[in-house]
């Protein structure tokens, strides 16, 4: 059994510190769990942020498919123990589940971010090592712009935006969500990405993307061979990832549609449903 299959029964025990209490038990044994961060310390911060976060919990909890755990702060991206500070906690584990026991890692993040070195090679480990999954919300390519190796994660960086209602065009409608808007296009009004280099089709699987020819001329220019990916997925390493670049707006985390395509990547990042040939 490993480590991972041990957290999920149960069966995970942190040995008693000085002071500590000994084992302490899995309140979600046997379900996927997904840690999704939001930490904008350092960047923007999106109006919607908290409602994402309470989708992401609901529809976790709705579908039964996985529990989140939400934080706004970078902490728990370690696969170190985490010890307490001051006089109450100093030198002691504490509560604190660490990435070796997600499933995934749902991230929002903004501006450089208050990773560390060491929680950066955490990150890129978790998934490309321990062959978990990463999936990236709204903007999160902008984040971390001094930080090359997350953008080669990812599959892509952000060279801007564009407001617009625009004719989407669903390139797999048998990756799992994709089909929630009902065919292999559709309209949709959001906050759309446009995408740079390290992006790539020789190793980004596209699933959805913004056709060229109904957004106004001005931003056709930003990328003159028309390619304008949203939805996305890659394997790295072991792991996979799975970016998704909409959800500027609490109308779109509403949207039913785009709550069944999120699950769909969430699971496909959690490895619960079979992966595209891509």
């Amino acid at each position: 059994m490993s480590d991972q299959d041990a957290a999920r029964n149960g069966g995970a025990k942190i040995a008693a510190s000085a002071g500590g209490r000994g084992e302490r038990s899995d309140p979600w044994a046997g379900k996927r769990k997904l840690l999704a961060v939001a930490d904008v310390q350092t960047g923007y911060h999106h109006d919607s942020i908290s409602h994402a976060l309470a989708t992401l919990s609901r529809i976790g909890r709705e579908s039964g498919a996985f529990v989140t755990n939400i934080r706004t702060d970078s902490q728990l991206i370690t696969r170190q123990p985490i010890i307490g500070t001051g006089p109450k906690y100093g030198g002691k584990r504490v509560n604190a589940r660490t990435l070796s026991e997600y499933d995934a890692l749902f991230l929002l993040p903004s501006g450089t971010g208050t990773l560390t070195a060491e929680q950066k090679a955490d990150l890129l480990a978790f998934v490309h090592d321990d062959g978990k999954g990463l999936v990236i919300g709204h903007a999160g390519i902008l984040a971390f712009f001094e930080w090359p190796e997350f953008h080669e994660l990812t599959g892509g960086g952000f060279a801007g935006e564009l407001m617009s209602t625009a004719r989407i065009i669903v390139e797999d409608l048998a990756f799992p969500g994709a089909d929630a808007f009902g065919g292999a296009s559709f309209e949709f009004t959001e906050q759309h990405p446009i995408v740079k280099e390290p992006y790539s089709r020789d190793f980004v699987h596209v699933i959805m993307r913004v056709d060229a020819t109904s957004i106004a001329a001005e931003h056709r220019t930003k990328r003159p061979d028309g390619d304008y990916p949203v939805v996305w997925s890659r394997q790295y390493g072991k792991g996979r990832v799975f970016h998704v670049g909409w959800g500027h707006l609490e109308s779109t985390w509403d949207d039913v549609r785009f709550q069944r395509m999120v699950l769909g990547g969430i699971l496909w990042a959690m490895k619960s449903k079979p992966s595209p040939a891509a």
